[in-house]
């Protein structure tokens, strides 16, 4: 019934001259989505994406809604430039559905056709009133919408629009370091700055025996979970150690900065990490005053020990938005396992909400700060997780 599925993108159409750059990654993208799933030729209209398929069109569709950079996508009917084999292809996406209203709705990027839309409709419109004699035309709240594009290949016709996730294809944007604790932001901070064409690896912060290998293997579980939105459907995650550096903030004598300074450590590790691996950004799960590191203060005195840029996408979310957004994902369940990880297992009774640089700098002069970074880098570890 179906031997089409049509794939329309949004923005990509907005970029001018570098429109090319990102149409050719959408399609690489496209066919790396559908690794293992028989199809047919993928080819590229103007605006459009056509993708032929046999008999498993919902199969290619449920691929294609994790694939950034496509609005929507529609398995669509294709008829000669015909008025009379349109009709019948009208009548063919009609017939079996549930509805009791209905409007045609035609474009005509192709002027070539002899009739022009409000024309088509009404064509249409009539075949159809005469043939469902049970359907009635609703312009404005219809139940079924007719949808039909006049181009030059043909004409298309389908009623489904299913709508995907939007966004630039990944990888277009280039690469950026994810700070991955086992918890519901970073995760859902990783997929946001994937939307906007990051390809993003991961840095997750382990201390055993302060945690266990279950809070490892939790991590590597979410970093798999994130995978197929990820360029080329992989991600990269480097696991450091932490431990050295949370036994010396154990014993310093300023227990209130303990977050702040384990922060302030970790965006050290991941600027020169970054900056090894050429990724051009830090990530965090941040929200603006959700915890006592993420008040203004606290972001600000932790930001202070790189030049990198930190992007922060839930900056402006509350939890309930960021745990809607971890279900759509589907990484909410394994991010609410019990395990800990070094984020939360030495939590001060009463942590700095709003610290200064002059008290960390007193602080970290206890501290053998870059010996413990590049201690914590030269037992990184590295995992690739997803497709192969």
């Amino acid at each position: 019934m179906y031997p089409i599925i049509l794939v329309r993108y949004g923005e990509l159409s907005l970029k001018g001259r570098n429109r090319k750059f990102f149409e050719d990654l959408l399609l690489k993208n496209i066919r790396s989505s559908l690794d293992g799933i028989p199809h047919g030729r993928i080819g590229k209209t103007f605006g459009r994406v056509y993708i032929r398929t046999e008999s498993n069109w919902e199969q290619i569709s449920r691929r294609l809604q994790r694939v950034f950079g496509i609005v929507s996508v529609s398995p669509v009917l294709k008829k000669e430039l015909d008025l009379e084999q349109i009709k019948k292809g009208a009548i063919q996406v009609i017939q079996g559905q549930e509805a009791q209203t209905f409007k045609v709705e035609t474009r005509r990027p192709y002027k070539g056709f002899p009739l022009i839309s409000p024309e088509i409709n009404s064509a249409l419109g009539a075949h159809i009133l005469n043939a469902c004699p049970q359907l009635r035309v609703d312009v404005h709240k219809p139940d079924l919408v007719l949808n039909v594009e006049i181009r030059r290949e043909g004409a298309f016709l389908y009623s489904r629009v299913i709508p995907c996730l939007g966004g630039l294809p990944a990888g277009s944007s280039g690469k950026g370091l994810l700070l991955l604790s086992g918890g519901i932001d970073s995760p859902v901070a990783a997929f946001l700055s994937m939307k906007r064409g990051v390809n993003v690896e991961g840095l997750h912060f382990h201390s055993y025996p302060f945690t266990s290998e279950r809070s490892k293997e939790k991590v590597i579980e979410l970093a798999r979970q994130l995978s197929p939105y990820n360029t080329e459907g992989v991600f990269r995650l480097w696991i450091a150690s932490f431990t050295e550096i949370q036994r010396a903030l154990q014993q310093n004598r300023y227990p209130s900065l303990s977050i702040t300074l384990m922060r302030r450590f970790m965006m050290r590790i991941g600027a020169a990490l970054a900056a090894k691996e050429q990724s051009y950004a830090l990530i965090t799960g941040d929200s603006l005053g959700q915890v006592a590191s993420q008040t203004m203060e606290s972001i600000y005195v932790i930001n202070a020990v790189t030049t990198t840029p930190v992007y922060r996408p839930l900056i402006g979310l509350d939890k309930q938005e960021i745990i809607d957004l971890a279900v759509q994902i589907g990484t909410y369940e394994t991010s609410i396992l019990p395990y800990e990880d070094c984020c939360t297992v030495f939590i001060p009774k009463n942590p700095a909400t709003r610290p200064t640089l002059e008290q960390v700098f007193q602080a970290e002069r206890e501290l053998d700060v870059e010996g413990l970074v590049q201690e914590s880098l030269a037992g990184i570890e590295v995992f690739e997780l997803g497709k192969k």
